[in-house]
């Protein structure tokens, strides 16, 4: 009985140690969990800390960064406040304004540097700085003068018109600037007279081109496809295209930055039809042999023209600033285009532009050409002076100098109009090779609509000069006979 009772009793503890061994096990595997639990959360917490120390170091130097150019701010501001009341008094203006009424016309900057001091000295409200800017806008060359297109957009900006300014005049990283609040209807926004590179009618480019008004649309400040790069974009070719001749900028898109282009009545080019309306203008171009100075301003290729060549219209003499060419004509002769055409680039003294179309059909070649294609710019950039080479415009004018006449446009961004066009109706030859190494496939823009303007026809006086030197030479053979007669007498 007592042995049967120790054994019991002895089962009994051996099932307690069991008991109390199994439970002390899974208290053991408990914390276990529990360690590696904490374990994990304080290693996920000192990363978080490591990256909240991280954070905040970088937006200490964020912090310290924008410090600094608050203060630069303050300075530049602190120096604005400064110029602003030494201006204050507008004697500065008025010494200005008393000088320029010498001039009869005034330059893009000069008009630039009077609207500025404007607006420093009456403010941003005055109507004549508002006036200045929109003028020198309207005047500036897009090919040469994107500064002064820049300082134009960004003084319209500020002065609240409804005006967008290119991205490439903005310092990098700056926002977009917002458009006014004026109804302006882009002229004046983007007053680039292209020109084919210049911005305005004013321009010497009339490329019919971004920036190029004929003479601004040199094919103008200007987008297509070269034929080195026939894949490259737009956006690949521009820091910030404005414009070009296909895809997403091309001239059915151009009318979303610049108005005038899809409202203007008095677009170009133009189909060339009649019924034609006679009219005799005295169209008298005269032009000289210079340097050669050209450049791809991405849109065309335009040659600058020293000065000293003109065309006089009816007695009124032009400036000849630049010609530059398209691929096809953008003229169509009932309803065809040439191969190509060059638009020779006239400003008045008033700022009014002309534009003679010499249109080039495939044929022989052209040796005027074929000095020009010679020495075509690398790539597109400023304008290259041509080292030992002289070239005078008047070899690419036919002998005849009939034409048909209307009153335009630039033929490219902001479309200005106001731009008086010939076409001269003879075409000059240029050969299927010389076409072919124009380095733009296509930089034409489509004929616009003819709104009921009158296509005139006439007939400019042909050049009697060769005449002249002709009756010149008979003269002084005569005289040379003369003299060897009467030594034989």
């Amino acid at each position: 009985m007592k042995r049967t009772v120790l054994e019991i009793v002895l089962a009994l503890a051996m099932a307690g140690a069991a008991a109390f061994g199994y439970m002390s096990w899974k208290q053991s595997q408990g914390s276990k969990a529990t360690i590696e639990e904490l374990t994990k959360a304080s290693e996920e917490a000192t990363a978080k800390i490591e990256e909240a120390e991280k954070a905040a170091k970088a937006a200490s130097e964020e912090l310290e960064a924008m410090g600094k150019e608050s203060q630069a701010a303050a300075a530049k501001a602190s120096q604005f406040d400064a110029v602003k009341a030494g201006l204050s008094s507008g004697a500065t203006l008025a010494d200005l304004e008393t000088a320029y009424k010498k001039e009869k016309n005034l330059s893009p900057e000069r008009l630039i540097g009077l609207a500025t001091l404007r607006m420093l000295t009456k403010g941003a409200d005055d109507p004549t700085t508002i006036e200045a800017y929109k003028k020198a806008l309207a005047l500036a060359d897009w090919s040469n003068r994107k500064n002064t297109i820049c300082a134009a957009q960004m003084g319209l900006a500020t002065t609240g018109e409804k005006v967008e300014v290119m991205a490439d005049c903005l310092p990098k990283g700056s926002p977009k600037m917002p458009e006014g609040h004026s109804k302006d209807d882009g002229h004046a926004d983007h007053g680039k007279d292209d020109a084919h590179g210049k911005g305005d009618a004013a321009a010497k480019d009339d490329g019919h081109g971004k920036k190029d008004e004929h003479a601004a649309d040199a094919h103008a400040k200007d987008g297509e496809k070269t034929a080195e790069k026939p894949s490259e974009k737009p956006a690949e070719k521009h820091a910030t295209p404005h414009w070009d001749y296909e895809g997403d900028m091309g001239p059915a898109r151009w009318v979303k930055e610049f108005p005038t282009c899809g409202k203007g009545t008095k677009q170009s080019p133009l189909n060339i039809k009649g019924p034609f309306v006679k009219q005799r203008v005295d169209l008298a171009p005269s032009y000289k042999p210079g340097p050669l100075t050209m450049l791809n301003n991405g849109h065309t290729i335009q040659v600058n023209i020293p000065a000293g060549s003109k065309l006089r219209i009816d007695g009124i003499a032009y400036d000849l600033l630049q010609f530059h060419f398209h691929r096809p004509s953008e003229e169509q002769i009932d309803g065809k285009p040439m191969a190509m055409v060059a638009h020779f680039v006239h400003k008045s003294a008033e700022g009014k532009l002309a534009v003679i179309g010499v249109l080039l059909k495939e044929g022989n070649e052209n040796p005027n050409i074929k000095t020009l294609w010679a020495n075509l710019p690398a790539g597109e950039g400023p304008p290259v002076d041509v080292p030992d080479v002289t070239f005078n415009p008047a070899n690419l004018l036919p002998k005849e100098l009939d034409f048909w006449s209307y009153e335009g446009s630039l033929t490219t961004p902001p479309c200005t109009e106001g731009v008086r066009f010939f076409i001269l109706r003879t075409p000059v030859n240029i050969s299927k090779e010389q076409v072919n190494a124009f380095p733009f496939k296509l930089n034409a823009r489509p004929v616009q609509p003819q709104n009921n303007r009158e296509i005139t026809i006439g007939q400019a006086p042909v050049d009697a000069g060769w005449l002249r030197d002709a009756l010149a030479q008979a003269v002084q053979s005569n005289a040379l006979m003369a003299m060897e007669g009467a030594a034989h007498l």
